[in-house]
């Protein structure tokens, strides 16, 4: 867990999205983020989603540490305003790095990156690599299908009903925000293994 003043990960689109909801739900984290003093750590871009929430943090006085590999520096237009940018080598160092920046994740609408990026520090949770919440904010319903599907692998006997805990929802952005930077996941009546240093190397 990172020292210092508490950073939320926001894993968004790079698009803004058919729904001028998604946009809102963008600015609107973001200046709640910057008005309760949260960092904004996320994926270094200044366009679509992830510049909406850039943006609105930095326009409300808040601070925004981006990170971004090299080869999406030009496709995903780097912002250059940002208080830190990360360049990093790879996507892996990506996810390492903005985990390792971050108190707790925040998931907004997005495509495949958004939901690799999601579903990556859910498992990382899941194998006890990390102990961080993660919520998903269901802006205008994006998320409904997938919270079905996951229910769907429980189900079916590919996710243990005890992990459903790691997926948290809501559409309300104040109650994300407290979810993010809440108490760590609770599986099986305990936290998940914080020898997190032990296990760096694996991730």
């Amino acid at each position: 867990m990172p020292s210092g003043p508490v950073s939320l990960c926001v894993y968004c689109g790079s698009s803004s999205g058919a729904d001028p909801r998604f946009a809102a739900a963008a600015l609107d984290l973001g200046r709640e983020m910057a008005g309760r003093g949260v960092g904004l750590v996320y994926g270094g871009g200044r366009i679509g989603l992830m510049g909406l929430v850039a943006d609105a943090v930095l326009d409300h006085g808040g601070r925004v540490h981006g990170v971004i590999p090299e080869h999406l520096v030009r496709a995903e237009t780097a912002h250059v305003g940002l208080d830190h940018l990360d360049v990093v080598s790879s996507m892996h160092e990506r996810k390492a790095r903005m985990d390792e920046l971050s108190n707790g994740f925040v998931v907004l609408p997005g495509g495949f990156g958004t939901l690799d990026e999601a579903f990556e520090i859910l498992t990382w949770n899941q194998l006890g690599l990390i102990a961080k919440p993660v919520v998903f904010l269901n802006v205008a319903d994006y998320f409904t299908p997938l919270m079905s599907a996951i229910d769907h692998m429980i189900e079916s006997g590919f996710v243990k009903e005890t992990f459903r805990a790691l997926v948290n929802v809501t559409d309300d952005v104040v109650r994300a925000i407290d979810i993010a930077t809440g108490p760590a996941p609770v599986v099986d009546g305990k936290l998940r293994d914080l020898d997190v240093t032990a296990k760096r190397s694996t991730l």
